[in-house]
């Protein structure tokens, strides 16, 4: 009796892990079938590129290379029946095109020198954090000379590191008249998928911060569990059901500024800087064990400052990096879930064009970055930035259809078309710690257009509300 049943134990066993492994297989089929994400970092990864004293001319000139060659081709159908010239081919009176790179002139600028100046300057800034002023000018330049610019062009909208085509005439006062502008426009898009499949979503969040004042870990778990399908009713584990990717856009962890004083570390200040990197850990491996799971960096994240910040090391999340669902990937970051291209980042290069620039709201920065068909252009100017020397991975060659930019105040979303038919979603995500607002974007098509709807996970009524727009 003792063996028969051991046998007969020992045969359903086998039989009970046969099934289960047979659905292990269907499911992962399933999974290969209606997923496809494709990472795409390889621009913003350093590699063995090293630095060996270079200067910042480098990128600006590849930046040039590449804008003028793209320029030069748009403006025949711009401005057909004027010639381009360089700036040292100017004629007083003459009308033309010239192409090169903007540079700003700003009166409130910071500069490392004024530091050591004994004239400090006393003129108030306008508005806070931002450094504008009615006497800023712009010049243009390119290998051959510069000029400064006059005429319709408005500084408050451009930004030192831009590449423009401007007609125009110089004046007798050796200025240059602008009469209109031309900037590169919405790169080329790829085709949008016509086939209309099951939604699948996309979970965007920001600014967990997990060790500041802000953070709630309560909360943070009851975003876990929401989009993990262990919170709601049967309606919302349907809908986390259909979450696909799941993307940390910058500022994951916050250091006491108490402990980064400058001073040699104790052996317990160690131990309480690795605290909030620990807990994240904790809180990541729920999501990764089951969802893929993309991590950026941020300015307050331990990373390199400059940008493309680098991926988080592996060895800071031991739980989390034992999952193939895991990856930590650069700032920016570009993936495609089953053609549909997301670019984003963590919110350094918006921040910065705050500063030195005006607009109505972030999306219209966000607008203009795409139009310019560069990422960071105040960078390395005013933004850090590794000094390249061949490329300047910030260049947008193909358009994204979700651009989304992390780290904002609030939520805010637009769609913008190109001239080309392009359609981009443009996205701002809000700081998690102090709003508790998650965004998912769904991906839909049909035979004419796409729709991306937008949802929140507003945690603290514990309801998912689906904004259509």
């Amino acid at each position: 009796m003792g063996i028969e049943r051991v046998q007969c134990d020992y045969v359903s066993l086998v039989n009970v892990l046969s099934l289960c492994f047979a659905c292990v297989v269907i499911f992962y089929d399933e999974c290969v079938n209606l997923i496809s994400v494709w990472k795409q970092d390889e621009t913003f990864e350093i590699g063995k590129e090293k630095y060996h004293g270079q200067q910042y001319c480098h990128i600006y000139f590849a930046r040039l290379h590449l804008m003028r060659t793209l320029l030069y081709s748009l403006a025949p159908h711009w401005k057909p029946n004027f010639p381009v010239c360089t700036v040292l081919e100017l004629e007083e009176g003459k009308e033309c095109v010239i192409v090169g790179t903007l540079y700003k002139h700003m009166k409130l600028k910071p500069r490392v020198l004024d530091e050591y100046s004994k004239q400090k300057s006393v003129v108030p800034l306008v508005k806070l954090h931002n450094f504008m002023h009615s006497d800023d000018y712009l010049v243009l330049e390119d290998e051959s000379g510069r000029v400064k610019l006059n005429g319709n062009i408005i500084p408050p909208e451009y930004v030192t590191g831009i590449v423009v085509a401007v007609l125009g005439k110089e004046s007798g006062a050796g200025d240059f008249l602008v009469q209109d502008v031309l900037d590169a426009g919405l790169p080329p898009q790829i085709e949008f998928p016509l086939k209309s499949g099951e939604d699948k979503y996309v979970v965007l969040v920001s600014g967990l911060s997990v060790g500041s004042s802000t953070s709630n870990p309560l909360q943070f778990q009851l975003l876990i569990d929401h989009i993990t399908g262990h919170l709601g009713d049967e309606k919302a584990q349907r809908f986390a059901s259909k979450i696909v990717q799941v993307v940390f856009a910058g500022n994951l962890v916050e250091i006491p500024h108490r402990i980064l004083n400058g001073q040699n570390l104790a052996s317990e200040d160690f131990a309480r800087m690795s605290e909030p990197i620990r807990e994240l850990d904790i809180l990541l491996s729920q999501i990764a064990a089951g969802l893929p799971l993309d991590i950026m960096p941020g300015p307050s994240d331990p990373a390199n400052f400059s940008l493309p910040q680098q991926s988080l090391h592996g060895c800071l999340f031991p739980g989390s990096s034992t999952y193939n669902t895991f990856r930590s990937c650069t700032n920016p970051h570009c993936f495609e879930l089953d053609n549909v291209r997301f670019l984003g980042t963590s919110g350094q290069n918006v921040d910065d064009l705050d500063k030195y620039s005006d607009a109505k709201d972030k999306l219209e920065f966000m607008e203009r970055t795409l139009r310019w068909r560069h990422l960071a252009p105040t960078a390395p100017n005013t933004l850090g930035c590794f000094p390249f020397t061949e490329r300047d991975p910030f260049f947008i060659e193909s358009c994204p259809h979700v651009y989304f930019v992390g780290n904002q105040d609030k939520f805010e979303t637009r769609i913008i078309k190109g001239s080309e038919g392009q359609l981009v979603r443009l996205i701002c995500v809000p700081k998690f710690s102090e709003t508790g607002v998650a965004v998912m974007v769904s991906s839909k098509s049909c035979t004419l257009h796409f729709n991306l709807d937008m949802a929140f996970l507003y945690l603290s009524k514990y309801i998912i509300p689906l904004a259509h727009q």
